[in-house]
């Protein structure tokens, strides 16, 4: 599923009286509220739905795959999405 076939679900689910404007602006209202909660508090729950979450990855030693050379990987700061019971249990 991509971003307009999301909106459309939340414009099914919204009932008739809701327009694509109005589920797209809600879509983007929740996913900019989830993505300041990580920047803020570094974690943002959602009961019944799963757990978004900074992760922090060290400095590391890879190698280059075309040449096999060594190489030093910088840190770096990603996201991290963990599911609750609930959402496993449903799939």
């Amino acid at each position: 599923m991509n971003k307009s076939e999301l909106i459309e679900a939340v414009q099914a689910a919204l009932g008739k009286d809701a327009t694509k404007r109005s589920a797209d602006e809600a879509l983007e209202a929740v996913l900019s509220s989830i993505a300041a909660g990580v920047k803020k508090q570094s974690k943002v729950q959602i009961i019944g739905f799963g757990t978004f979450e900074l992760k922090k990855r060290a400095a590391r030693q890879g190698r280059n795959p075309k040449t096999g050379e060594a190489m030093q990987i910088a840190a770096s700061t990603s996201v991290g999405f963990k599911p609750s019971a609930a959402l496993k249990a449903s799939l």
